[in-house]
């Protein structure tokens, strides 16, 4: 009889343990799902607040965004349409370029700040920097001039009426919109920086020298330093489009030069090349047209291929309005087509010492 008891007892306790052990494994198992679940909805919450976040710094009226948008290499071709147009509208006479500021305004834009020759740390060591930004080292410039602000959009003006060379492609009926004459003039192509340098007696830095006078001679990361202050450049849509040249005079680098951070990316001389020793893949030098593929139905959702060619990426520096902050990194190099132009690219140039 007891041995019958003892006997059952244990099938009894048998049965309950294998219960208990079903029992805990579902638990686990739901603990898991609903960490899982917890998870998803915790980074589902975060990109809903980031998407908010970010709409929240778009300059324009998020429910115009499909207006706003552009196909890869779309602008390419605008601005394509752009340069060979035959007729341009009629911009400014010499004298009403001139009269778009005070002569005081115009010897003002016009100062030159002399850097001095010698040896500085270009590029980084920052593991997480971009490949192309790699590596550190040292570089000898000759002394040189670089212009204290950004080429404006009245300064452009003069040249444009000067010259006859075709307006920015935003410029309405050839006039720079209200208002804009002390921003840094956009939507110009690396050729018409280079055309204005010429037509100015200046030329486009090169690559190192305007590093040098954005940085200075001790690699720091801005102008002012290395720790990004938000207050010093106007970058990421804080503002949501150019501002007046010089607006951020605590931006400005050793030797005084301004806005070399933010406002616009600038056009330098250089082709797109890796840096000695650089590790960064080959392929992202190789400059790439892109291509309307032939079927209309691909065409109307603006799809665009691209193709290899054996042309060169011209660098543009510095982030613009539209950067993320740490793209306005003085090492951080940028690049694109010499004919593209964009309403956050413009330059400034620089002249020789004895020149």
């Amino acid at each position: 009889m007891e041995l019958n008891y003892v006997k059952r007892k244990i099938e009894i306790d048998g049965e309950q343990v294998e219960q208990r052990k079903r029992f805990l494994g579902a638990t686990f198992v739901t603990a898991i799902v609903l960490a899982l679940i917890g998870g998803t909805v915790h980074v589902l919450t975060l990109g809903s607040n980031r998407m908010h976040d970010m709409r929240s710094k778009v300059s324009y009226d998020i429910e115009e965004l499909e207006s706003k948008l552009r196909a890869a290499g779309e602008e390419r071709f605008r601005q394509t349409e752009h340069e060979f147009k035959v007729n341009q509208a009629r911009s400014y006479t010499v004298a009403e370029a001139e009269a778009l500021l005070t002569p005081e305004q115009w010897a003002e834009l016009e100062t030159m700040i002399e850097i001095p020759g010698g040896t500085f740390l270009m590029g980084t060591n920052y593991r997480r920097a971009d490949p192309q930004d790699q590596p550190q080292r040292l570089i000898e410039v000759a002394p040189f001039k670089i212009d204290k602000y950004e080429v404006t959009n009245a300064q452009y003006a003069r040249f444009v009426a000067a010259t006859g060379h075709r307006p920015p492609l935003h410029w309405e009926n050839g006039r720079i919109p209200d208002g804009l004459e002390l921003h840094p003039v956009t939507m110009v192509s690396w050729f018409d920086a280079l055309k204005y340098a010429q037509w100015a007696g200046k030329r486009l830095p090169s690559e190192a020298e305007w590093e040098r006078a954005a940085r200075g001679t001790d690699g720091r990361r801005w102008p002012w330093g290395n720790s990004m202050d938000p207050n010093r450049l106007n970058t990421y849509y804080q503002v949501g489009s150019t501002t007046v040249v010089g607006s951020y005079p605590g931006g400005a680098s050793p030797e005084g030069v301004l806005d070399m951070a933010g406002n616009v990316s600038e056009w330098v001389a250089d082709d797109f090349l890796p840096y000695p020793g650089s590790s960064a893949p080959q392929h992202m030098f190789q400059a790439k047209v892109p291509v309307l593929p032939e079927s209309a139905a691909e065409r109307s959702l603006k799809v665009v291929d691209f193709i290899n060619t054996k042309e060169r990426y011209k660098v543009i520096r510095g982030g613009s309005w539209k950067s993320d902050p740490f793209s306005t990194s003085a090492y951080h190099r940028n690049f694109s087509w010499p004919n593209f132009a964009s309403n956050f690219f413009g330059f400034r140039c620089a002249k020789d010492v004895d020149s």
